[in-house]
């Protein structure tokens, strides 16, 4: 369980969307906190895959250099 205090604003904006929908504002709050959850999630992993990546000392190699070598050459 889960309670949050919204502005005032945030709270009205929402309040209209559930009425002109039909839908709850517990179905609105939730699908915008699943939404930018994933968007958070992937950031973080990003950055930790890059600190690894970072830490372990190896060279990037160039995306044309990749695309030699897999021959998807232009």
């Amino acid at each position: 369980m889960l309670a949050i205090r919204l502005p005032e604003e945030i709270e009205t904006r929402l309040d209209a969307l559930a009425k002109a929908t039909g839908r709850t504002k517990t179905y609105y709050a939730k699908e915008a906190i699943l939404t930018h959850l994933e968007d958070l999630e992937d950031a973080y992993l990003a950055e930790e895959a890059y600190l690894r990546f970072k830490a372990s000392g190896e060279e990037a190699i160039p995306l044309e250099e990749v695309e030699r070598r897999l021959g998807l050459e232009n």
